[in-house]
């Protein structure tokens, strides 16, 4: 049976990295016993300029039937003077909404040759393997009331408001225990539990939940700490359950503890439960749409195709084809073959995004 998969590029270099995720599933295709039929639709600013909005009922409808989507990136300088509602991001929210993606799982992980890459020490960096999972559909960037009001002559207040409810959080909480079972039985979970009562709650919460899972080493970390801690020693995570900025925020900071936001997948799921088939679920890379460099064959595809194979692992079973890129990833990567955002220094071999592509396709032939 056929893969339906909704291919989004969105805007700036999620045409390029996309092109190259096509070239992974055109030789899933015609090597493994999975079959893909792709949909390439408009989201973003690519979806406002064709259409006025930044994604339409007919893609939030093709998303739902969908078995897996696989996004680009959206946004850019063009768009960001229109209206708040009407800005590229509204429509990658708006999916994640609709289809109710709650659990963003973002890996961290430092593939050897990169050691050097990351401004920090290698012994800090070292065999790295963290995971984020970051509540992806409530929090501040859902809460109402928000907004801009005028209040005097002279002065305009912002407003946002940072809402939880308990069963928001007990459902990621779960997901964080059910990982962290998989893994090292180790879950830290990040708030700000002495000044925000959102997030106390969401400490009283996580505890609630722990209940159920006596195999977990939990402890609680403030956000603050926990950034400095992402920093200092990073090895002391495992997997890290967080609120939906929190985890915005710590994420890009864990990015850079690999070398470049090029290198970082991410998985959006729905219906998560372990054991059971994943019925929703949208992957992306970490990085935005880098207007600067668009079209100009520089950006690092290895982060849009290594959520190909979190898709592999999460929607479609197939841990093995995951582990199988992340293997070619690493051979490309140790043979001294890098995209501009990871080249370093002279003895490396720099490729652009479509030969970086290529020769992973290349890589995978050989394997």
């Amino acid at each position: 049976m056929k893969k339906n998969i909704l291919l989004l590029p969105g805007d700036g270099i999620g045409h390029e990295i996309s092109k190259e995720a096509e070239k992974i599933f055109n030789w899933l295709d015609k090597n493994t016993n999975l079959e893909f039929e792709i949909s390439k639709e408009l989201i973003g600013g690519a979806s406002i300029d064709e259409y006025g909005e930044p994604i339409t009922n007919k893609v939030l409808n093709l998303a739902k039937k969908s078995d897996a989507i696989l996004l680009g990136a959206v946004g850019g300088p063009k768009w960001e003077k229109l209206d708040f509602i009407k800005r590229p991001e509204r429509g990658l929210l708006k999916i994640r909404k609709e289809l109710d993606l709650f659990a963003n799982f973002r890996p961290a992980i430092v593939f050897d040759a990169l050691v050097s890459a990351s401004s920090l020490k290698e012994e800090i960096i070292s065999d790295l393997d963290i995971m984020i999972i970051r509540e992806l559909t409530s929090g501040i960037y859902f809460g109402e009331p928000r907004g801009i009001e005028k209040i005097s002559e002279n002065i305009k207040k912002g407003f946002n408001t940072l809402v939880y409810h308990s069963d928001e959080i007990e459902r990621i909480a779960t997901v964080g225990f059910e990982i962290a079972m998989k893994r090292n039985k180790k879950l830290c979970s990040i708030d700000k539990a002495n000044v925000l009562e959102s997030t106390e709650l969401w400490r009283d919460v996580v505890n609630d939940v722990s209940k159920k899972f006596p195999e977990i080493h939990l402890t609680h970390m403030y956000v603050d700490n926990a950034a400095m801690q992402l920093v200092r020693n990073p090895k002391q995570f495992d997997v890290i359950v967080t609120t939906n900025m929190f985890g915005d925020i710590l994420s890009d900071c864990a990015s850079m503890l690999t070398g470049s936001l090029g290198m970082l997948p991410s998985a959006s799921l729905g219906e998560f439960n372990t054991g059971k088939k994943i019925r929703k679920a949208m992957y992306e890379p970490v990085h935005g749409s880098a207007p600067d460099i668009a079209g100009k064959n520089l950006a690092n595809p290895l982060a849009m195709i290594q959520s190909i194979g979190m898709m592999l692992e999460y929607s479609f079973s197939s841990l093995d084809l995951n582990n199988l890129l992340k293997s070619c990833i690493n051979n490309i990567l140790n043979n001294g073959y890098r995209t501009e955002d990871i080249f370093s220094n002279s003895n490396e071999k720099k490729l652009g995004t479509s030969e970086m592509g290529d020769m992973l396709v290349k890589e995978l032939e050989a394997s």
